[in-house]
């Protein structure tokens, strides 16, 4: 259910139920919003997507309860949260961005803003926005959350696991994999990412996925055997992807863009070998 289908009194009558709120009024105060705003909700028809997710994470209210009024459990990671009130609702603000689009992404198992922007009739450039701006989209991460069951409080802050707790073990159609972010040079574990099993043909401890800028390479960490391919490189203490190739005299040519040379095969520290390329259109 797409949260503008939702009925905007009925979902702000669970919000108040949540809070354990008779009058628009003490809501309105909980939000540090004027009255008004919480009335101009209804005359839109529509309670923003951010007061539902703080109230989620505030309360530990179901978020497909708070929209459909039909229990999911979908979110009961919230219970782990370590903020409450305004610093939540700070947090959440400042949560959005790049990051909460990577969460979401990975939330759907897409790979580019186009695949979400036509999932949710949203428009490439409307995304975009949101990362240029550090843009919290509420109504999308409720959106999310109803869509792939994955934890709320993960969705919208990063903390906790993602899960999918809609799903029994025999049908869980995900797996998570450890990420790496190469900034500078270095390798930085940044989280994890959740993704289609068919992405991974055979799904390991050994397995993670390596972002640098706009690119993704999903790596076997265990293969450390060098030969013709794509592996990650630790070339001088300094991490990169390199497309490598043996040549005679135990020598391995190495080219990554415009740049290519030839050393000895001990020379370099392989930290994996390169199983998928996923770039961003």
């Amino acid at each position: 259910m797409r949260i503008e289908n939702a009925v905007a009194s009925e979902v702000l009558e669970r919000i108040l139920s949540s809070y354990g709120f008779t009058m628009q009024k003490e809501l309105a105060e909980k939000l540090e919003i004027s009255s008004s705003n919480v009335g101009g909700w209804l005359l839109r028809g529509q309670v923003p997507g951010t007061v539902i997710v703080r109230c989620a994470l505030d309360t530990g209210a179901d978020v497909t309860w708070l929209v459909t009024g039909k229990f999911a459990n979908s979110n009961i990671e919230i219970g782990k949260s370590t903020l409450r009130g305004k610093a939540l609702y700070e947090r959440i603000q400042a949560a959005g961005g790049k990051p909460v689009l990577r969460r979401m992404l990975d939330a759907y198992g897409f790979r580019t803003q186009k695949e979400l922007g036509d999932f949710l009739d949203i428009s490439t450039a409307t995304i975009s926005t949101w990362v240029r701006r550090e843009y919290f989209p509420g109504d999308a991460v409720v959106a999310c959350a109803l869509d792939t069951g994955v934890s709320l409080l993960w969705l919208a802050t990063g903390q906790g696991n993602p899960g999918n707790l809609n799903l029994t073990p025999k049908e869980i159609t995900s797996v998570t994999l450890p990420r790496w972010s190469i900034s500078t040079g270095d390798l930085i574990k940044v989280g994890s990412w959740v993704c289609d099993p068919s992405l991974v043909s055979e799904p390991s401890e050994c397995v993670g996925i390596v972002d640098k800028n706009e690119t993704s390479w999903i790596v076997d960490f265990s293969n450390y055997n060098l030969g013709n391919g794509k592996y990650l490189l630790n070339v001088d203490g300094v991490y990169d992807v390199y497309v490598t190739s043996r040549i005679p005299g135990n020598k391995i040519k190495v080219s990554i863009e415009v740049i290519e040379f030839e050393c000895d095969a001990g020379a370099i520290i392989c930290s994996g070998k390169v199983l998928k390329t996923i770039a961003s259109e």
